[in-house]
């Protein structure tokens, strides 16, 4: 049997049993005023995305495909966001970050997973937006009640066995220190970093996924609303125009913002030197983004504002009724 000084490395390997997440510890004086802006962003991004879980499914007029999606996407943010939110508020309020392995393998696999369903998901809505534009006569039997569901359980399960072997192979890899993570939350390329010996392999694994993920869905979105754009300015009708401009603009936004900050952070060289951006962009499309998409949605969506005023108003009368 070897002993500890013939074979440091191993020994150095087992000593490290967690991480420390450094999260924003490095501005302590900013603590309390960032647990009040997070809890706040959390809070708002239950409610919004709820509500219009709630209204997609309770209301008549919304009982379309497009609406289908836009209330599976929502569910979809909900769970996203409560992955690394509730991890970072108690980051906030205590001194002590240490992560287990355990815990950060599995923070991580949940996090891919439902972070790679949502870019199905945006395509998959995309793809709805196309159908219903471009071939409008055909939009109804397309898409059909059995063939949305199979496709929104498509995105659900897609990248299940994908990030099981990725993950598994992340956590195999040999942390012998230091376990400092400057993050928020166990993402791939501050733990790789952390990684000992050679991770060439495990980073030409992190491109490869994010070109099948990000890449190539962002890629099929665009191509969609070429063709989206181009049908809409050959219809003859002004508000027709305006009405399909509307409906696609908002989906458009989120797909930008999403995919280009997601993009930029699984692209950029893991060897690189952390400058903290990598924090700040993550914020963008783990929280800051979440928070907006009830807002985009809504605020340039007719039907929804409508539909969410009915049961606003529906609520309050039951509210009412009920004291008295």
């Amino acid at each position: 049997m070897e002993s500890s000084e013939q074979n440091p490395s191993r020994e150095n390997y087992t000593t490290v049993v967690e991480f420390i997440l450094i999260s924003f510890s490095d501005v302590p004086e900013l603590q309390g005023f960032l647990f009040g802006v997070f809890l706040t962003i959390y809070a708002t991004i239950l409610m919004g995305n709820s509500l219009i879980l709630i209204i997609t499914k309770t209301d008549a007029s919304l009982q379309t495909p497009m609406y289908f999606f836009l209330g599976n996407f929502s569910f979809l943010e909900i769970c996203f966001v409560s992955v690394t939110a509730p991890r970072l508020l108690a980051d906030l309020c205590r001194q002590n970050r240490n992560i287990s392995f355990v815990a950060c393998a599995i923070q991580m696999y949940f996090f891919l997973i439902l972070g790679a369903t949502e870019c199905f998901s945006l395509t998959v809505m995309a793809y709805d937006r196309y159908v219903a534009i471009c071939n409008p006569l055909l939009y109804h039997l397309i898409m059909n009640n059995r063939f949305c569901i199979q496709l929104a359980m498509v995105c659900w399960v897609s990248a299940i066995p994908l990030y099981t072997g990725f993950t598994y192979h992340v956590f195999s890899l040999s942390f012998c220190g230091p376990n400092e993570m400057n993050h928020f939350f166990c993402d791939i390329p501050p733990v790789v970093k952390l990684a000992c010996g050679d991770i060439f392999m495990t980073e030409m694994f992190v491109y490869a996924i994010a070109v099948f993920v990000a890449a190539t869905p962002f890629i099929l979105i665009l191509g969609s609303y070429v063709n989206i754009i181009s049908t809409i300015l050959k219809l003859p009708s002004a508000t027709g125009r305006a009405k399909a401009f509307s409906t696609c603009s908002s989906h458009l936004t989120v797909v930008i913002l999403f995919f280009g900050s997601g993009i930029i952070v699984y692209f950029k060289p893991i060897s690189s030197p952390s400058t903290g951006m990598e924090k700040i962009l993550s914020l963008i499309y783990t929280i800051v983004i979440p928070m907006f998409n009830p807002m985009i949605y809504c605020l340039k969506n007719k039907d929804v504002m409508v539909a969410l005023r009915r049961f606003l108003l529906k609520f309050k009368s039951i509210a009412f009724y009920s004291k008295a």
